[in-house]
């Protein structure tokens, strides 16, 4: 306890980091205040704080309650997110992004420029799609054809005003920006979700001792979450010796750290997006909601659902990383920089070891995966409110794990810097870290 207050200690003396903090609590202050105001000519009282379900209650988790709150940043950094996964994408489809993934940081600028525009054009169209169907008439103060306008306007604003919250925590805070962005928003709701199952364990069935063994397992549950985020594979790269004039180059062992878990939490993402499929032919085809197949699918507290949503978390985690770890690539770099894999031949044979690696340790990571995504509803069917039920796995866990560990790490690389005790022990190896170089970068969450 003494050494982490003593580690406290060291974090305020050094001004830079001090400062960077300092920078990260105000711009994410300015994001909470703006998630309490409602857009232009809404009623407030009219507004229901009923927990949405679907789709709407996965982007109201994301925008930290302002979805519901209908706020001017009711849409939050979801079509960011939207345009820069499709940016990615464009990555692999069309050769001028490609191109412009590997011209290094004006190629970064001009893709980042492309996220912007493309950021835009989705706002816009959800801002549309969102004003027609959680607005009502009766919500309205002011009913007339300008309203749809106006709040398309300041909905579109509010997202590229969050976004540029965003980029100025990453120049000017700790962390990415949009990451804590979002972490904010999901943990905003984690102590009215504790209250509320405190409450209902000691006026229903199970007392505090429920609840006790209840925290217990989310710290387990976290636990386990850890290790798959910070899960990797190192290969060993060896470097040729250069000697240039009365300077030696290279002749030393580096490391390339494949993660368990290299498609983070879009699997997660698109499966879901998917399982919404089966509730939303039920709302528009009253008649097929009867149907056994279609009614197993739209529970998430059924066998089917969790089955079906595993095995598609499963396969997006084998898509994902395809697309986002480039072999071919990393063996060429390495080839480039006169490295090599000790007992590999450079080249293809590079490229084929790296891939195979990738693939035995995608398995294992993609079913652990999937046993996160489904422990919510494990938890709801032991009678875990459903507010909380989702701290105990997926997306929302996922999410706040990587980022406090990102957030942590550049912290202690600040204090590491300054010759201080850093925030976490872990164990080091000899010799230095290579990144793995050539995919599509990592995803904004």
């Amino acid at each position: 306890m003494k050494k982490f207050f003593t580690t406290l200690s060291n974090i305020w003396k050094i001004e830079d980091l001090r400062v960077r903090i300092t920078n990260t609590l105000l711009f994410l202050l300015i994001y909470r205040v703006g998630t309490f105001v409602v857009l232009p000519g809404v009623n407030p009282a009219s507004l229901n704080n009923k927990q949405a379900e679907g789709i709407a209650g996965l982007l109201n988790m994301f925008a930290g309650g302002a979805f519901s709150h209908a706020s001017i940043f009711a849409l939050g950094v979801m079509p960011y997110i939207s345009a820069s996964i499709v940016v990615q994408l464009f990555g692999i489809a069309i050769p001028y992004f490609a191109k412009l993934q590997k011209e290094g940081e004006s190629g970064r600028n001009k893709l980042n420029q492309w996220t912007r525009y493309l950021t835009i054009g989705i706002t816009a169209l959800q801002a549309i799609g969102y004003l027609k169907s959680q607005i009502t008439p009766e919500q309205m103060l002011i009913a007339n054809p300008y309203f749809t306008v106006l709040n398309m306007a300041v909905l579109t604003s509010g997202t590229m005003f969050v976004m540029w919250l965003g980029e100025k925590i990453t120049d000017k805070g700790i962390g990415n920006g949009i990451s804590l962005i979002i972490m904010v928003g999901i943990i905003s709701a984690l102590p009215g979700a504790i209250t509320s199952e405190f409450k209902s364990r000691i006026a229903g069935v199970g007392g505090p001792v429920a609840f006790v063994v209840e925290i217990a397992l989310l710290i387990g549950v976290v636990m386990f979450t850890i290790l798959i985020v910070q899960g990797t594979r190192k290969i060993a790269v060896q470097y040729a010796k250069r000697i240039v004039g009365n300077k030696q180059y290279g002749g030393v062992r580096q490391y390339i750290p494949l993660k368990v878990n290299a498609a983070g939490v879009m699997p997660i993402i698109f499966a879901q997006a998917l399982m919404f499929i089966p509730a939303t032919v039920a709302q528009f085809f009253p008649k097929a909601a009867s149907n056994p197949i279609l009614m197993s699918l739209s529970d998430y507290k059924s066998w089917g659902h969790n089955i079906t949503f595993a095995i598609l978390i499963i396969l997006f985690t084998y898509f994902y990383t395809a697309i986002t770890v480039n072999p071919n690539q990393m063996a060429e770099d390495m080839k480039k920089n006169g490295g090599f894999i000790p007992g590999i031949k450079p080249g293809k044979t590079t490229a084929d070891f790296i891939d195979g690696v990738i693939s035995r340790i995608t398995l294992p990571g993609s079913i652990f995966l999937a046993i996160i995504a489904i422990f919510p509803a494990l938890a709801a069917l032991v009678n875990v409110s459903s507010g909380f039920a989702r701290f105990f796995g997926g997306t929302s866990l996922i999410i706040l794990v990587g980022v406090v560990l990102d957030t942590l790490q550049q912290i202690e690389s600040h204090l590491l810097m300054r010759h201080y005790d850093g925030l976490m022990k872990t164990g080091r190896i000899k010799g230095r870290t290579a990144v793995p170089s050539g995919g599509a970068g990592e995803p904004v969450i």
